[in-house]
């Protein structure tokens, strides 16, 4: 089973470092610890940066701060029942 909220302050903790606002998935490269092979782990999910990127759309670009970023990545993986 998956920890919604540790998953959440994993994602955080790895993309609040990036310059925001971000206009594209490049742009969170250089805040990611490990770069694209950055992975995230809670209960049965398992998923590097990259892995994530394939499986999530692009997104509602540009994201003025990181928690919007997240929310939008944690309910587009709850859509795909990923989590």
């Amino acid at each position: 089973m998956v920890d919604h909220d540790d998953l959440r302050r994993q994602f955080v903790e790895a993309f609040e470092g990036a310059d925001y606002p971000i206009n594209s998935p490049m742009e969170l490269l250089p805040a990611l610890p490990d770069g694209p092979g950055t992975k995230f782990e809670s209960g049965d999910f398992s998923m590097t940066a990259m892995e994530m990127n394939t499986k999530v759309s692009g997104g509602d670009f540009p994201y003025e701060d990181v928690d919007s970023f997240v929310d939008d990545v944690m309910d587009q993986l709850e859509e795909q029942d990923l989590l």
